[in-house]
C-alpha cells in the first residue's frame, strides 16, 4: 500500500466527528469550481496535522497531515475570528511562489468554538488574463484582495516550511542574518513569532532554534522573558 493510501486511511480513522460532514463538500466543491480551485479542510484541534481533507486540484503543494497556516496561527492567538463566520479573498503564498486568492469558513461546535475551517484558494491567473480582456470592451473589473495586517497566509506542506516561512519574513524586515543577531534582536524576533502564534505548535521550539542559530534552551528563555513583559503591561 502506498504512502497516499496511508494518508486517507489516516483520514476516515482521525477526522474529528463534528468535521466529518465536511469531507464530501470538500470533494463536491473541488468538482464544481474546477482545475483552478483548490479545497482544503483543517481541524484546529490538531494543528501540527490539521489538514484532514483536500480537493484532487492540489495548488498549495499540502497533503493530508500538513500543518495550519501561519494566518490561521494568528487568527487563533489573536481570538480575531471569534465574532465572525467566514473571511474572503485574501492573499494567499504556495511553496513554489503562486500567489491565490483566498477564504476561510469558520467551522464551530455547539460552544461557538472554531474546530475546523474550510478554505478555498484559486489561481486567478487565468481568470485575470480573461477578466483583463473583457475589460477593454464591457468594463469588468477585477476582485480586489482585501487587506489584511502582514503576514500574508503561507500555504506551507510540513511544520518546518511554516517556522521557515514565518521566520524569514520577520528576519527580513530586520535585515539582520540570525548568526549576527543579539540577544535583544532576537528577542523581538521571538516576541514576533509568540505573537503570531507560531508557538501552538508543538515541537516548534528546535526549529525556530536552529533557524535563528541558537539553543533550545536559549529560545524557552526568550519566551519565558516575553510572556513576564506581556504579563507587566
Amino acid at each position: 500500500m502506498d504512502e497516499r493510501c496511508l494518508m486517507n486511511i489516516r483520514v476516515v480513522i482521525f477526522i474529528n466527528a463534528e468535521l466529518a460532514k465536511y469531507k464530501d463538500l470538500v470533494a463536491f466543491l473541488g468538482e464544481v469550481l474546477g482545475d483552478d480551485t483548490e479545497i482544503i479542510l483543517h481541524d484546529v484541534t490538531d494543528l501540527e496535522n490539521s489538514v484532514v481533507a483536500i480537493s484532487e486540484t492540489n495548488l498549495s503543494g499540502r497533503d493530508i497531515g500538513s500543518p495550519v497556516t501561519n494566518l490561521i496561527l494568528k487568527m487563533l492567538k489573536e481570538g480575531k475570528s471569534r465574532n465572525k463566520s467566514f473571511i474572503t479573498n485574501y492573499e494567499g503564498i504556495a511553496k513554489d511562489g503562486t500567489v491565490l486568492r483566498s477564504s476561510t469558513f469558520f467551522i464551530r461546535n455547539d460552544k461557538n468554538e472554531i474546530i475546523g475551517m474550510l478554505c478555498i484558494n484559486i489561481d486567478y491567473r487565468k481568470m485575470e488574463k480573461v477578466i483583463d480582456y473583457l475589460s477593454k470592451f464591457v468594463g469588468v473589473k477585477k476582485p480586489e484582495l482585501k487587506k489584511i495586517e502582514e503576514p500574508v497566509e503561507h500555504l506551507s506542506p510540513s511544520i518546518e516550511d511554516l517556522a521557515k516561512s514565518s521566520i524569514k519574513e520577520i528576519v527580513g524586515g530586520v535585515n539582520i542574518p540570525p548568526e549576527r543577531m543579539s540577544q535583544e534582536e532576537r528577542l523581538e524576533i521571538i516576541e514576533k513569532l509568540n505573537e503570531n502564534g507560531i508557538f501552538l505548535l508543538k515541537g516548534i521550539v528546535s526549529i525556530v532554534a536552529e533557524e535563528l542559530c541558537t539553543s533550545e534552551a536559549s529560545i524557552y528563555r526568550y519566551l519565558s522573558k516575553v510572556k513576564k513583559v506581556r504579563g507587566s503591561v
